[in-house]
């Protein structure tokens, strides 16, 4: 029997690393960005939604979604904020649903984690077996978050306030994932946690089998 996990986490707190890292043990990965960005690309009905919401200004001058303006207005305004992930999470959560149905179909005893920043926020955590909440102090994700953006440091910051509060998250994690060291203690630490994965998994699959 399949499982599916949940990965999420604050801006900055490593995500996508630690994605890398179950990938690299054999776990499949949706990543829920990458979906988003397949639905806003030109043509898409998600885009129209989101032009009639927002207007033409959030577009570049090839009709692409400009993300970057796209970001400044929703986090300025909650509203605005809402009306977006209106628009985007029932069609997110829908794609992921179908993929994990694909991967389930060909390979029955995967392990499978959707990466989503937003995985409580959207409620998808109810659609998924575990959760992981991954950890990380606020000087680490600012660091992070600086080395590879254009935000400057109040941006960065104004950026981790408006998310959810890493003590909120924990309360609906089953596992947490440390990430305020190196990557190769990160790398580390996903080894460890892939293997209570197994064990679950396994278990699973033997009760299946018997029940």
């Amino acid at each position: 029997m399949s499982l599916l996990l949940g990965l999420t986490g604050g801006i900055g707190s490593g995500k996508s690393l630690a994605a890398k890292f179950f990938k690299e043990l054999g776990a499949y990965i949706i990543d829920a960005d990458k979906l988003s960005r397949e639905l806003v690309r030109p043509g898409q009905p998600a885009l129209n939604e989101i032009i009639e919401n927002f207007g033409d200004d959030i577009l570049d001058s090839n009709g692409n979604l400009n993300r970057g303006e796209l970001a400044k207005i929703i986090f300025k305004d909650a509203n605005k904020k809402s009306s977006l992930e209106n628009i985007l999470h029932p069609k997110i959560i829908k794609m992921e649903q179908e993929e994990y149905a694909r991967i389930s179909n060909s390979d029955p005893s995967a392990i499978v984690i959707i990466e989503a920043a937003l995985l409580i926020e959207s409620e998808n955590y109810k659609n998924v077996d575990k959760v992981i909440v991954i950890q990380s102090n606020e000087a680490q994700q600012l660091d992070r978050i600086l080395s590879r953006s254009d935000l400057n440091r109040d941006q960065a910051e104004a950026r981790i306030k408006n998310q959810m509060k890493l003590e909120e998250k924990n309360k609906f994690a089953d596992f947490l994932l440390e990430n305020n060291s190196t990557p190769e203690v990160l790398r580390q630490n996903v080894h460890e946690l892939y293997k209570k994965i197994q064990t679950l998994n396994n278990y699973q699959y033997f009760n299946e089998l018997f029940v």
